[in-house]
């Protein structure tokens, strides 16, 4: 409802008032408060009384006086008996009455505020990290999604309704910083049994996902002025989690059998922890041999030096079995296991782990608790019995065999739309492939067309700031059946070659 009234010795009064927006008086709040910040309504003029605004408005004298009591307590404005309601005089200077501080009216709020000093710790991890939201609908060829339409939501909703029957206000009370003891148990069995780590539940710490176990690692284990070797290409947002304890980055290149360690021992033989992919290389997708293995594995023993083995998508192999994880080739406690549910399972479950060295364990807990505590505790509780259930094992089956059938369709569906417009590389692990451009080609410039036209996809000199690299592209494929793959495509083809001029 609109009401608009002139009363004498009162200012022009308009508001327009929501039935379905919330409280009345609260709107009419907002709304006079931000009249008055406009200096719409200047310092010292009158308001309309709280019976004229009720009466103008259709709305309860209660309601009026509602919001006139919330503004007359917060200085901006003032009320006298016989004098009326009016804005009050000492906004002229920014400071009301009563001496709570107040925005300043007229001409302070249309000033640009000033740009905000930021740390040097985050002016850095803005530098170099590379951030892309992941969409929160599966739009080809947006990567790092798995199929959710998989997800046993029926299963995870009986375990969770009968997690809260049997623990009831347990799960209310506060979560241990090295994370819910049976999940811990769960992991470390999962782990040892698929992905061959060499560890005990005492040497789980449970984490907010992925970007969360990275984060960590690095507060704990970098310092200001410590190298740090990360794959050329990689992962992203390693870069600016690392950069932003004050780490010297070292970008080691990456080539059909992993990190390239010998140049890495070239280009900084001390470094102070290495960051590695190995099972499935983001964004190459080749698999580290085992002669680079036990050569990295070796380099962290002379140099003294951490490895941070991160494992995002070793259960999905395509080809052969799962390659086993590199921390469980260690002999000397020297690497880091960083798993993660979020890619497996769904985005939304924020939980991950790592493996620590015993030596690291305390250090690890103790930071966690002043860090951010815990985990959730229901969440953990349910995924420790979706786990024990054996319902996680069947789900990484199923999964495995969608994907392996996704993976070949995309490849045959590529070989007709995208023939002669991008070359695949067949990696036979992950939930992505990676397609190389024509060399005249801008990628960046692809992805920005494509993303106008509703494909979405990365680009590889977006993780490869440095440049040196030929133009390619990402591409997920795990949430898409061929219908929405062969679409995706053929849009992409148009912009390929739109781009050539062909």
């Amino acid at each position: 409802m609109t009401s608009h009234r002139r009363v004498p010795d009162t200012v022009p009064m308009q508001l327009t008032l929501d039935p379905d927006g919330g409280p009345l008086h609260q709107q009419i709040y907002q709304a006079l408060r931000t009249a008055i910040l406009r200096g719409t309504f200047r310092p010292g003029e009158r308001l309309p009384s709280s019976r004229e605004l009720a009466r103008d408005l259709g709305v309860s004298r209660t309601t009026a006086l509602g919001a006139y009591t919330r503004l007359l307590s917060e200085g901006f404005v003032v009320g006298k008996a016989g004098a009326g309601t009016r804005v009050a005089p000492s906004l002229v200077a920014g400071r009301a009455t009563t001496g709570r501080s107040a925005p300043r009216a007229s001409r302070a709020i249309t000033e640009a505020p000033a740009a905000p000093r930021l740390s040097a710790a985050v002016q850095r991890l803005f530098e170099e990290g590379r951030w892309r939201s992941i969409p929160r609908e599966a739009v080809p060829f947006a990567a790092g999604i798995p199929s959710l339409a998989m997800f046993p939501l029926t299963t995870w909703t009986r375990l969770a309704a009968r997690r809260w029957r049997l623990s009831g206000r347990e799960l209310l009370l506060p979560g241990d910083s090295q994370g819910y003891a049976p999940l811990r148990e769960a992991v470390a069995k999962y782990a040892v049994t698929s992905r061959g780590v060499r560890c005990t539940a005492e040497q789980v710490v449970i984490v907010n996902g992925a970007q969360h176990g990275i984060d960590l690692c690095a507060r704990v284990l970098v310092g200001p002025g410590d190298d740090v070797w990360l794959e050329y290409p990689g992962y992203a947002p390693a870069r600016g989690m690392f950069a932003a304890t004050g780490a010297r980055l070292v970008d080691v290149p990456v080539d059909e059998q992993g990190l390239d360690v010998a140049a890495g021992h070239a280009l900084s033989p001390a470094a102070r922890l290495a960051y590695v992919t190995p099972s499935h290389q983001e964004p190459l997708g080749t698999t580290m041999s085992l002669e680079r293995r036990h050569a990295l594995l070796d380099w962290a023993r002379g140099a003294d030096a951490w490895i941070l083995e991160d494992d995002y998508n070793g259960e999905y192999r395509y080809d052969t079995n799962a390659v086993a994880a590199l921390q469980g080739l260690d002999q000397h406690q020297r690497v880091l296991y960083l798993g993660t549910f979020s890619k497996t399972l769904s985005p939304a479950i924020r939980l991950g782990y790592l493996i620590v060295p015993p030596a690291l364990v305390q250090t690890f807990a103790r930071a966690r608790l002043l860090l951010d505590r815990n985990s959730g505790v229901a969440e953990q509780a349910v995924l420790a019995d979706f786990l024990e259930g054996g319902h996680f094992a069947r789900h990484i089956r199923r999964t495995r065999a969608l994907y392996r059938d996704r993976h070949r369709t995309f490849l045959d569906l590529a070989s007709r739309e995208l023939d002669g417009l991008v070359t695949f590389d067949e990696a036979p692990a992950g939930l992505r492939l990676l397609g190389w451009l024509p060399p005249d080609v801008d990628d960046q410039e692809i992805v920005r067309e494509a993303a106008r036209r509703g494909v979405v996809l990365e680009s590889l000199s977006y993780r490869a700031p440095l440049g040196m690299l030929p133009p390619a592209l990402s591409f997920g494929f795990a949430p898409y059946g061929a219908a929405q793959t062969r679409a995706g495509m053929r849009t992409l083809a148009e912009v390929i070659r739109r781009a050539r001029n062909e």
